[in-house]
């Protein structure tokens, strides 16, 4: 395709993949959280009581979480040495592997396995999908809307996946997980399975992968360390933004439940419209309305939002309130993931895969901690409201961190990675940076 045809770089049918490769990974996370429980509880059998049920499904996610931290940065590292291609095979068919697997467990060791290795593998698609755009877009305003395409597949897979799993699982949740009945647990997860495969058989057509791990290697030294403290920064604020939606979903789910006495629909629809108010910021935020590079002005008006949001929590007495609350942080915080997804891949020269999994890792961290501290602060008896308190005064100490960060993001032009391709037909010869 022409780059008349193809102005952005990235091909339409290169896009849809990467999407899918994302939306199916978020969709199969999403897919196990509201059955997880029912599970537990199946396998557990008589002895098993509910503080033996919420402990090994916090414990379970916990653990996904952990393997999306610790191979993320591995994964994205090993794209940038070894091409883009094979490690997003790896992922979606070691990810569809593991769901498959997930439909005949009948213990719970063997659970907490899975999840580990379905997280393990699920750190290798994110990171590539959005390192593949990094080395595509001809230039920075293609590279950020196409960032956030990607983002947006993530988050619609994780609001569907739900949805997606009581719906496919039915009535008969807590029969044999590998009954062949119909709305047996193995329908959805079977179906989360054949989709990463489908996936994966797309990506092996379509998606780059030549190797260009010595080329890439002297660029980054040329490129990335210059801006190599700059990146950490960023991915400082990737961690405290995580931090607190983290501490959020946990607090909004235990504060409507047992201090406002919401319904389910009541705690479901503050969800779904956290995640549709995400969605239309992530849109309107790389519009064609909206420069790249001015985007640098938002972060910290965003983070004192955020901030002032989680803070005013607790005061929020109502269901309109809450609804209210729930949009103010799910904006900030939405605004907040694609701009500092667009400025640490600008800083972060060829190294791209690895940025975009230390990103994932970050991210991936803050969630957990977040999460955690949203349980276990949440009733604190010397202080009231602890957990949303506590989270609003580290997202403050994140807007301290960011201020000046416009005029250090805006010296110099940002670093326009070189396409893959280029640099596998340079190996061997000194790279030069992209004016």
């Amino acid at each position: 395709m022409s780059k008349a045809a193809n102005p952005s770089g990235v091909p339409l049918a290169t896009m849809a993949v990467l999407m899918l490769a994302v939306f199916t990974v978020s969709m199969g996370f999403g897919i196990v959280l509201p059955l997880l429980p029912f599970l537990i509880e199946r396998l557990l059998g008589a002895g098993g009581d509910a503080a033996q049920v919420s402990r090994a499904t916090g414990l379970l996610t916990a653990i996904y979480t952990l393997a999306l931290f610790l191979f993320a940065p591995v994964w994205g590292r090993m794209s940038d040495l070894f091409g883009r291609r094979v490690i997003m095979l790896a992922g979606l068919v070691g990810f569809g592997a593991t769901m498959l697997v997930f439909s005949g467990i009948e213990n719970l060791l063997g659970l907490y396995a899975e999840r580990f290795f379905s997280g393990l593998f699920a750190a290798a698609v994110t990171p590539v999908a959005l390192a593949v755009i990094a080395d595509l877009a001809v230039d920075k305003e293609a590279r950020a809307r196409r960032l956030t395409f990607v983002s947006l597949a993530g988050i619609s897979g994780f609001l569907s996946g739900p949805m997606i799993g009581v719906f496919m699982a039915g009535e008969t949740i807590s029969s044999p997980i590998n009954s062949s009945s119909d709305g047996s647990l193995a329908i959805p997860l079977s179906a989360t399975a054949v989709l990463a495969l489908l996936a994966a058989a797309a990506a092996a057509l379509i998606v780059p992968g030549p190797k260009a791990g010595a080329a890439i290697q002297q660029h980054e030294h040329h490129l990335g360390h210059k801006h190599q403290w700059l990146v950490v920064r960023l991915l400082a604020l990737a961690f405290v933004v995580s931090a607190g939606v983290g501490v959020f979903e946990v607090g909004l789910a235990l504060r409507g439940k047992q201090e406002l006495g919401l319904t389910r629909t009541q705690i479901a629809m503050m969800f779904t419209e956290c995640s549709l108010v995400m969605i239309i910021v992530q849109a309107i935020v790389f519009s064609p309305w909206i420069k790249p590079e001015t985007t640098r002005w938002l972060i910290a008006p965003a983070l004192a939002v955020l901030s002032a949001a989680l803070f005013l929590m607790p005061f929020a007495y109502d269901f309109p309130l809450m609804l209210a609350g729930v949009g103010t942080v799910a904006a900030s915080a939405g605004i907040l993931s694609p701009i500092l997804t667009f400025w640490i891949s600008s800083k972060a020269g060829t190294a791209q895969g690895a940025a975009f999994g230390t990103q994932t890792a970050a991210a991936s961290l803050g969630g957990a901690v977040g999460a955690a501290a949203g349980g276990l602060l949440f009733d604190v008896a010397f202080l009231p409201n602890a957990s949303f308190i506590l989270t609003a005064v580290l997202i403050a100490l994140g807007f301290l961190l960011s201020l000046g960060l416009p005029n250090l993001l805006a010296r110099g032009k940002p670093d326009r990675p070189v396409p893959v391709a280029t640099l596998a037909s340079s190996a061997g010869s000194q790279p030069k940076a992209t004016p």
